[in-house]
């Protein structure tokens, strides 16, 4: 049975981010402690883990080498006032509303508190600090607030800013932090950690580590979401067109309605792009024709897609129904080799 993913505020345990940890301990030890860093990597790789576990060193948490690279306890009392979310000289910026739904984005309403936080001292610790996650969910006036901040940074303040796709941030942004860039893990490794982790062996757990491209965190939240099997159901709709089966088809589609709808979706489409576009890899390499074209065509409509439900507040299962009408209609002028 796989665990869940925790939330990283609740993370102790991270792995693979020694020279990270290095360089920012360096920094600190010497006093050239930058007042922005801008932590760059796939999503799931760690990077937020490495905030909350550098901003506790920084409040004052003890160092505790048992628990990895900048390590703390989490009975340390620094420690348990971030776990409650009640340390004055903590804050954070995420997508999470007060009722735990996601936001769309950041807003400048949220970027707007970090003014007046970092124009307080610290009441308790060294520091005062704050966390953007991610930093791509700000819209483009909460970018510019930030902008500001940057431009006269705070004497006992540090911000951290995760990125999964620092392309997106501003130039001036990006320039006026220091990065750290956090690598994805060899297939191997991440086999083994998803194998400790979740329980799983062999094959299960190389498909897992494989769909997580390189993400220790991303491999969790598949495990939990039961990806293995949204990837068997994406395979076998592919591998039965144009005639899938229709009572699997319709029970795919109910399942976009319920409380964890969205979350499904995002996943399902995710394993059928994939399982799409190997498919196409092999038909192209066996068979090059025009045919071919005409399932690019209808996978890039599917990757494209969740965006757009998303975006445009569209019904999940007449997204897909509508998905699975243009896959038929495509496997009817050339079959796939799967």
């Amino acid at each position: 049975m796989a665990d869940g993913p925790e939330h990283v505020r609740d993370s102790y345990s991270l792995d693979g981010v020694e020279r990270e940890a290095e360089a920012f301990e360096t920094a600190a030890a010497r006093g050239r402690l930058h007042h922005a860093w801008l932590l760059i990597g796939p999503e799931g790789v760690g990077k937020a883990s490495f905030a909350y576990r550098a901003a506790r060193r920084l409040l004052g948490a003890k160092p505790d080498p048992s628990y990895g690279p900048l390590g703390s306890a989490p009975d340390d009392p620094v420690n348990r006032l971030i776990a409650a979310r009640s340390h004055p000289d903590l804050l954070v910026l995420d997508r999470t509303s007060d009722d735990g739904k996601p936001k769309k984005v950041i807003s400048v309403d949220e970027a707007r508190r970090l003014p007046e936080f970092f124009a307080n001292s610290p009441a308790l610790g060294p520091f005062r600090v704050a966390i953007i996650d991610a930093a791509e969910d700000m819209n483009s006036n909460a970018a510019n607030a930030v902008l500001k901040t940057l431009e006269e940074p705070p004497p006992r303040g540090v911000l951290f800013l995760v990125s999964h796709a620092p392309g997106k941030l501003l130039p001036t942004l990006r320039s006026r932090c220091r990065r750290l860039v956090f690598s994805p893990w060899p297939v191997e490794r991440l086999e083994a950690f998803v194998a400790h982790r979740t329980g799983m062996t062999g094959e299960d757990a190389r498909r897992l580590a494989l769909m997580a491209r390189g993400a220790p965190g991303r491999a969790l939240s598949l495990a939990a979401a039961g990806a293995l099997a949204a990837d068997d159901a994406a395979a076998a709709l592919i591998d039965s067109l144009p005639e899938p089966d229709e009572a699997a088809l319709q029970a795919m589609a109910d399942s976009f309605r319920s409380g964890e709808g969205a979350n499904r979706f995002a996943l399902a489409f995710d394993r059928l792009g994939e399982r799409l576009r190997q498919a196409i890899l092999q038909t192209a390499s066996e068979a090059p024709s025009p045919a071919v074209d005409r399932w690019t065509r209808s996978w890039e409509r599917l990757t494209r897609l969740p965006g757009e439900v998303e975006a445009l507040n569209l019904d999940r299962a007449d997204a897909f129904w509508s998905t699975v009408a243009d896959l038929r209609e495509a496997a009817r002028a050339r079959p796939l080799r799967c």
